[in-house]
């Protein structure tokens, strides 16, 4: 059967796309709808014609295979010109998603019918490219210049009603929209085809426009294809359709080459990839019919807030019924502010909220559970204590889960007497929201114990990455490392609002002071003065300025004062804080010298990558693509760039082990290159490579 066929009946033409899962262009649905727009052009007793697919969606995107490879004939601009040019009209059918490529193809049709539940848009700046089959010129014709930008420069999914109040979709079907397409074909019939490409621009507002460009290309912090896109979709109001195109292609195939365009394709495929362990291939999870989550605090509530939002029935054990009630309205508020935003239906609200309990009978809820998910203060004689009480109460086969962001697993599962069940899953706040998970594997953690936590993460629409114990594990062990280097280069001559211009510069959306800040510095304090006893007082790890500023009460915004001063919301440096700096650096004899912003970026670009190097060569992670994932979804690096592993690869490993002997020689004792860095840089290889060999 081909990817997409021609049929005719009831006096239609019917251009059927068939290519499961997505229908994604490939060369053989472009290869079909060439021939099938053939048939349809000769076909004297189709009147008009209707293009529809087959499955659960419309044409979702391009097909991922071939990204970043030379395009087979016929390409999809070619077939859109074809399709735009019938001498009969053409009607999209459009049920699930329509995307990139996809889109494209409806807005080549002379009008679209979208089902009550389909969504449409042109996502392409989120693999670092534009639209290349004529989105940027099309688009704006439909709905107007700002209304196009707000779409195509920043990816955003467009539902039906929407689409129908901008001029996207024609009509909107409230049961069959194959049966409305056909009416309003049929009903199209007589007249001559509406082609977009001769459409006006409507008149726009250039302030407007300007608006909606600031707007997107603020959010994207360095990424160049959204002002492209932007560009490219302003150009319709002053030039022809055919010049637009021209350019728009030309634009579209050198940022395909772009660094930007392969990181984030990088990111794209290591999303997808991650999930896949090989020494978990074939081990069937447990089956996790109810969760039980102890603990209904913050990090408590955004887990069993995400586990019922999944439609997984989730019962939450506090201390006492004060607790409980306090944790009852924390749940309350987070339900309501993720059905204000749109990411709950009334229908999911109302099934999320039956889903979830919140009460006090530890025996029952814990007892009850095929996985249990504690979620206490992160003190590790608390956490053992509360595993001491789970384990004998838990059933036989049930998954037991530490939230943990640094402690030994291990060693918690020591204490349960069936350590075959235990796990980590470290999920990052709020817990409702953000996507990762970190899985960890203990020493005896049963695989199917992991399986169960990778498939939990999977399920309720997290990206989970499996690692085995160590201190901090991916995330946070990387983060010591390289805050630690900040934090000394902050005491050599750097300055907080320095720092943080050069990391925000960098991509990052708050540099590490502001971040600091934000999170609060009396965590960070409480962590050092935990650390206090096993860490090597012959290495320098520029603390003691955090420390100073927790000691005189300055624990960021909490306080109005950190790292920074806070006056009506707005950051202020903070002469004190400078001080303050200038005198640690006088007591530990370090003469401070001015900081620039590129040694801010190689510094912390390198320690990532040596931190890194470490963890792989450990094995805490199989591969470089689970770095680049847990610090692309948990931590905020730029996805443009790819990941920190993936951004040493591109830099070249040579200049990467050349920063970090730098770093080494500012920064002391415990910042030496790693020996798999120091191998892989001497050798010409990279991480990437390096994964794939061993």
């Amino acid at each position: 059967m081909t990817a997409a066929r021609y049929e005719a009946r009831d006096g239609l033409g019917w251009i059927v796309i068939d290519n499961p899962p997505v229908n994604a262009a490939s060369h053989a649905v472009r290869a079909g709808l060439a021939e099938a727009i053939g048939k349809a052009k000769a076909d004297p007793a189709a009147s008009a014609v209707v293009l529809a697919c087959a499955g659960r969606t419309f044409v979702a995107g391009a097909d991922i295979r071939e990204f970043g490879k030379p395009i087979a004939p016929p390409s999809l601009p070619d077939i859109l010109d074809a399709i735009e040019g019938l001498d009969k009209p053409v009607v999209a059918a459009i049920h699930g998603t329509a995307l990139g490529g996809g889109f494209e193809i409806a807005l080549a049709c002379h009008a679209r019918v979208l089902s009550k539940d389909a969504s449409v848009g042109l996502p392409e700046v989120k693999l670092g490219i534009i639209p290349g089959a004529g989105g940027t010129q099309r688009l704006p014709r439909l709905v107007g210049v700002p209304a196009a930008i707000g779409m195509a420069a920043t990816g955003r999914m467009v539902g039906a009603a929407e689409a129908l109040k901008l001029g996207v979709a024609d009509a909107v079907a409230e049961e069959d929209v194959l049966a409305d397409a056909a009416r309003l074909a049929k009903k199209l019939a007589d007249m001559p085809p509406r082609r977009t490409r001769d459409l006006p621009v409507p008149p726009f507002d250039p302030a407007a426009a300007d608006a909606a460009t600031v707007a997107a290309t603020g959010k994207a912090r360095g990424q160049i294809a959204p002002k492209i896109a932007a560009d490219m979709i302003r150009l319709t109001a002053t030039t022809t359709f055919d010049d637009g195109i021209s350019q728009e292609r030309a634009a579209f195939l050198k940022l395909v080459t772009s660094d930007q365009a392969k990181a984030m394709r990088h990111a794209f495929f290591a999303e997808r990839e991650v999930a896949r362990v090989p020494r978990l291939e074939g081990v069937k999870p447990r089956t996790t019919e109810r969760v039980a989550v102890i603990g209904a605090g913050t990090m408590g509530a955004g887990i069993s807030v995400a586990v019922a939002a999944a439609g997984i029935p989730v019962a939450v054990v506090e201390m006492n019924e004060a607790a409980a009630e306090a944790g009852r309205a924390r749940v309350a508020g987070l339900f309501d502010r993720m059905a204000k935003s749109g990411r709950l239906s009334p229908a999911q609200h109302a099934a999320a909220v039956a889903a979830h309990s919140i009460g006090v009978d530890f025996e029952a809820a814990v007892g009850a559970a095929d996985v249990v998910i504690e979620a206490v203060f992160e003190d590790i004689e608390i956490k053992k204590a509360l595993f001491r009480r789970i384990a004998p109460v838990a059933k036989a086969g049930a998954t037991l889960a530490t939230n943990t962001s640094y402690l030994d697993v291990d060693a918690i599962a020591a204490v349960t007497g069936r350590a075959e069940d235990v796990i980590g899953l470290h999920f990052f706040s709020p817990a409702n929201i953000m996507k990762l998970v970190e899985v960890i594997e203990g020493a005896k953690s049963d695989p199917s114990a992991v399986a169960t936590g990778v498939a939990l993460g999977k399920r309720i629409g997290k990206i989970p990455v499996v690692c085995r114990v160590c201190d901090g594990f991916v995330g946070n062990r990387i983060l010591g490392a390289y805050r630690a280097a900040q934090d000394i280069l902050l005491e050599n001559g750097g300055t907080p609002e320095g720092m943080d211009r050069a990391l925000e510069a960098f991509g990052f959306a708050m540099g590490p002071y502001a971040v600091s800040d934000l999170a609060g510095l009396d965590i960070g304090f409480a962590r050092r003065k935990s650390l206090a006893p096993t860490r090597d007082p012959k290495r320098r790890d520029g603390g003691t300025t955090l420390d100073r500023l927790a000691q005189m009460g300055r624990f960021g915004q909490k306080t109005g004062r950190g790292f920074y001063r806070y006056v009506e919301g707005k950051r202020v440096v903070d002469p004190e804080v400078t001080a303050l700096i200038e005198e640690v650096a006088r007591e530990q004899g370090v003469t401070r010298k001015p900081v620039d912003d590129d040694l801010v970026v190689r510094a912390t670009r390198a320690v990532m990558a040596n931190e890194g190097a470490k963890i792989l060569a450990e094995g805490i992670v199989p591969r470089a693509l689970d770095i680049d994932v847990v610090y692309l979804q948990g931590y905020g690096y730029p996805v443009w760039r790819g990941g920190p592993m993936f951004e040493a690869d591109r830099v070249g490993l040579k200049q990467i082990l050349a920063d970090m002997r730098e770093v080494s020689a500012l920064a002391g004792p415990g910042f030496e290159p790693a020996a798999l860095l120091v191998e892989l840089a001497e050798s010409g290889g990279a991480f990437a490579s390096w994964t794939k060999r061993n």
